[in-house]
């Protein structure tokens, strides 16, 4: 794969998508799958309920959210190296700040910091970049930056267990802000090209006429219909997943599973996401995005009905965790790539902020409201097929924005 500029320059993305693969990777592991580990010692030590710990984490999940359609248009005016850039550093800040912390000021204080680190260093800021740098290439590019992404909670949660066990919380926070300052920051300031204020195009004549053509057409305007369904589809999608994330385990138990088998079986779900995403590379010039994102919202659909005839370590929890997986990891692509076909490429960085706003809003939220749904005294059965409704409303938002932007 390679692609050029706008002024011709060639952009090596055999080198641009590692470098960014790989601050995925760490910008994912420390801002969002670290708490999962460490957080049970922060909460210990400080002397505060998992109520308190997790809402402070959920107010910085609120506030990335708030500020993601700005953080979006300050990639198409100052471009991705700027933007990336200062989210490692405010990554850092954030992380030493936790690391500091021994009161619930600076607690919320930290993970304020690392909500508008997460707006700024993670997926929706990086597929903008890749927006304007790799011009035919960027389905492609996208999918391989995801499989990078995708090994973020298998690298990070050993590791994190392995620094708590060694060092204590604090010291491993410490340590990864000094990843974000020693190895994000000189992988965004050094291999993502400055600015050039145009969408790139690939070497070859056909595609980049191709590109031109489409980048010339007046898109539509990121807003109406079409933008409220595909927001709120993604809404949807971003409350199913943070849901089983939260909650995914006790809902296997309570289907039965012991706890080894729980977690053998959602273990699973991780390596199923890459595989999906291998696939979607492999085949992706055989099905449009849309197409693509159909079958990504029509899996989890699926998934979640083989997730309600869960009982005990079944064939049918292997299928859901497969399916699932499947659909988790092609999701992060679809994100990436159907609004330019549905809304266009100008101003990309401002629409991936915007369709962000409410599924971070919808992912913070999620745990505690299915807590709240269980608690209201649903049985089980009737509580995983309130989830079921939620796919299937997703499906019927996705196809009304496909529908309408071809209408």
């Amino acid at each position: 794969m390679s692609a050029r500029s706008e002024g011709n320059s060639p952009i090596r993305l055999a080198r641009l998508i590692p470098a960014l693969g790989l601050a995925q990777i760490i910008s994912w592991g420390t801002l969002f799958y670290s708490i999962a580990v460490l957080g049970e010692s922060m909460r210990s030590e400080l002397g505060i309920s998992a109520t308190w710990l997790f809402g402070a984490f959920t107010v910085g999940l609120l506030l990335s959210g708030i500020v993601s359609p700005a953080v979006g248009r300050l990639v198409d005016a100052r471009g991705g190296r700027f933007v990336l850039s200062c989210g490692s550093i405010v990554g850092a800040i954030a992380l030493a700040t936790l690391a500091q912390a021994h009161h619930y000021a600076t607690l919320f204080v930290g993970w304020a910091l690392a909500g508008v680190a997460m707006a700024a260093c993670l997926y929706d800021p990086a597929f903008a970049t890749l927006h304007q740098l790799t011009g035919a290439a960027y389905r492609r590019a996208v999918t391989a930056l995801t499989l990078f992404g995708g090994f973020a909670s298998t690298v990070f949660w050993p590791l994190s267990q392995w620094l708590l066990d060694g060092v204590g919380w604090r010291e491993a926070l410490w340590v990864y802000a000094a990843l974000h300052l020693l190895v994000c920051l000189p992988l965004h300031a050094w291999f993502i090209p400055a600015h050039s204020g145009g969408v790139a195009l690939d070497g070859t004549s056909a595609e980049a006429d191709s590109v031109t053509a489409f980048t010339a057409e007046a898109p539509r305007a990121a807003e109406g219909v079409v933008y409220y369904a595909l927001a709120g589809a993604f809404a949807a999608a971003a409350f199913l997943s943070a849901t089983l994330s939260a909650h995914l385990i006790a809902m296997l138990k309570s289907a039965g599973l012991t706890a080894r088998d729980a977690v053998l079986v959602s273990s699973l779900i991780g390596p199923m996401q890459v595989a999906g995403r291998i696939a979607e590379f492999t085949f992706a010039r055989r099905l449009s995005a849309l197409a693509v994102g159909a079958l990504a919202f029509g899996l989890m659909t699926a998934a979640l009905a083989c997730l309600v005839l869960v009982d005990g370590l079944s064939a049918s929890a292997f299928v859901f965790a497969v399916l699932y997986g499947w659909s988790n990891g092609i999701m992060t692509i679809v994100r990436g790539t159907v609004p330019a076909v549905l809304f266009g490429r100008r101003n990309y960085g401002a629409l991936l902020g915007r369709l962000a706003l409410p599924a971070f809003f919808a992912k913070a939220v999620a745990p505690v409201a299915f807590t709240f749904v269980l608690a209201a005294g649903l049985a089980r059965a009737s509580a995983l097929w309130f989830l079921v409704v939620v796919s299937v409303l997703a499906i019927i938002a996705y196809r009304a924005a496909v529908r309408r932007r071809g209408a």
